[in-house]
């Protein structure tokens, strides 16, 4: 039934009357199979079993996740038409723990002159009372960006199944006056009040191939005005997507999350853009000057040192929320395919989200913690201990007694023969040297970890190891994960990540988790100081067929202080 504008402005009136209060990141458009049906096969080994997931079709970023009367609410970019990008539409759902969600009719689709040709990527904030409202990118007749509001009809109901849009949409739009490109203008985070009551939200853009964060100030969360300079931009780095800020904090217990619009003098700020240029998440740690809307990080994209990344394989438009229940942020991502467009079709779908991660502010302040939520740990059964292995050069173990294509395993390595560490003469991108130095390639200290996907005779494995260098007089700890022989079909992106780490193998144990779900590989070294997610499809090592190994590739021996593997329940997920 239709909503009649006289209602429409009776309900925003109600809430924000008087004025006062009480990517999309990926458009590349498929037109000739963006309407194709999805023919999903009944034999579906890539399709996971604990990982967020529609049943059918195209999805890409997590937008707008909230908890509101005890549900967690999550809304993502979903094509409801094929698997290929287009026909962009919020889908929703719902979850008590995280861990199982239910699926509702769509949240946000177009309607209005302001989003007819598709509704992007978006953020969720909550209002005086406790209030969700939803701001999101709209593109309008002209093929413009613009910002849009939309907010429950029915607040009093948990599962939120009804948006009503603003008559006043759209509330930002680019003009000749505002000197905004009208194709790099998207995707707004959630916002945040000031101490001179009016709300600050960012809006991620370019000048040319300036990366930009345009700030918008509103009192009344409907008419907003563009700041007189932007919170934060950067030369060189093309347009930003999915921007997303919030506070950190820097005392004990760090592992405590603050709402959006907290400042103060234990809190530090992060600022974290996904990069269209590179398709990856990148963030700054710095200072928010909340008077003068200035963000300053301790070091920026200017600098010679790599910037920080949430995740350094396939990660892209994350979101993060505080999410008051347990008092912590929490962290959500979307991973594409690594398989071709016409096996996404064939299979008939395409895109995952991460398991949510809680992130914060490691004790060095120099970087952010990730680790998966707690809640996953629910599905872990059949649990397999292994106490003090020494695992020697050239020596692969089997781990059995679990199931190695949906598992969770936690390992830790214990190193000694730090003379045997090759020596690196210049600083190298890890990602390079991970490809240069695969797991397949003997070293001194390493590489040594974990075989995932790996098929009986090794034809197919997925390796995720370390590699200990000297460089500089220090020992320096790689981090990879190489996808290099992880299948026979040579259709696939079988790209190698890696990262150093900052971690001193002298004095702590090297550990790694690995969240391992049918076609997805979510690794977590240091305690949650490196992360990397790889997407893989072998064509042996599948369901029972695949197996689990520790290994050590080098000519020193490494023992093993701790390994603990568990099978994973399924999920109850769409």
């Amino acid at each position: 039934m239709a909503i009649s504008a006289i209602f429409l402005s009776a309900v925003f009136f109600l809430i924000y009357g008087n004025g006062v209060l009480p990517i999309e990141a990926t458009h590349h458009v498929y037109r000739n199979l963006q309407t194709l049906s999805s023919h999903s096969s009944d034999n579906q080994p890539y399709r996971t079993a604990y990982h967020f997931q529609p049943p059918k079709n195209w999805i890409n970023d997590p937008n707008a996740p909230m908890r509101y009367k005890g549900l967690y609410h999550l809304f993502y970019q979903y094509n409801p038409k094929g698997a290929v990008w287009g026909n962009i539409v919020w889908a929703h759902s719902v979850s008590k723990d995280l861990v199982n969600w239910t699926p509702l009719d769509h949240a946000i689709y177009p309607s209005q002159q302001s989003d007819i040709n598709g509704c992007w990527s978006g953020s969720a904030t909550t209002l005086p009372g406790g209030k969700p409202a939803i701001l999101y990118t709209g593109i309008d007749p002209n093929n413009h960006q613009v910002q849009n509001l939309a907010i429950p009809k029915n607040f009093s109901d948990p599962l939120l199944r009804e948006w009503v849009k603003s008559p006043k949409n759209p509330l930002m739009a680019p003009t000749q006056a505002n000197q905004i490109n009208s194709s790099s203008f998207r995707d707004p985070t959630t916002a945040w009040k000031g101490k001179d009551g009016y709300w600050r939200v960012l809006i991620g853009s370019k000048v040319h191939r300036r990366g930009t964060a345009i700030l918008y100030k509103s009192k009344n969360f409907v008419n907003w005005v563009q700041a007189d300079h932007p919170l934060h931009s950067a030369e060189g780095t093309g347009m930003w997507e999915c921007p997303d800020f919030y506070p950190v904090l820097n005392k004990f217990p760090l592992t405590t999350g603050l709402d959006t619009s907290v400042n103060g003098d234990h809190v530090r700020h992060v600022l974290k853009v996904s990069l269209d240029d590179t398709k990856h998440d990148h963030y700054l740690i710095g200072t928010y000057d909340s008077e003068k809307d200035i963000f300053t990080p301790d070091s920026g994209f200017e600098n010679s040192k790599p910037i920080l990344r949430h995740d350094y394989g396939k990660y892209y438009a994350s979101k993060t929320i505080f999410e008051d229940g347990q008092n912590r942020r929490v962290l959500f991502g979307w991973v594409n395919e690594s398989s071709s467009v016409a096996d996404d079709i064939k299979k008939g779908w395409s895109g995952i989200h991460t398991i949510p991660r809680t992130i914060w502010l490691h004790k060095s302040g120099k970087q952010l913690v990730h680790w998966p939520v707690a809640e996953i740990e629910s599905l872990r059964v059949n649990p397999v201990h292994w106490h003090s292995k020494v695992v020697n050069g050239g020596e692969t173990l089997q781990v059995t007694g679990v199931t190695a294509a949906q598992a969770d395993v936690e390992i830790a390595f214990e190193v000694n023969g730090f003379g045997k560490a090759e020596v690196l003469e210049h600083w190298e991108d890890p990602q390079i040297l991970c490809g240069r130095k695969g797991a397949n390639v003997k070293g001194g200290l390493g590489p040594f970890g974990l075989l995932v996907f790996a098929s009986r005779g090794l034809q197919e494995y997925t390796a995720v190891f370390f590699r200990i260098f000297r460089y500089q007089n220090k020992n320096l700890v790689l981090m990879c994960s190489d996808q290099s022989r992880s299948s026979l079909n040579n259709d696939n992106d079988k790209t190698t990540y890696g990262t150093f780490v900052d971690v001193d193998p002298l004095r702590e144990k090297l550990s790694l988790r690995t969240l391992i779900d049918h076609s997805v590989v979510e690794s977590f070294e240091g305690e949650g100081r490196a992360c990397i997610t790889a997407r893989v499809y072998p064509t042996i090592a599948i369901n029972d067929k695949a197996r689990l190994y520790a290994f050590n590739n080098g000519t020193a021996s490494v023992k093993i202080t701790k390994l603990s593997a568990w099978s994973m329940k399924k999920a109850k997920i769409n």
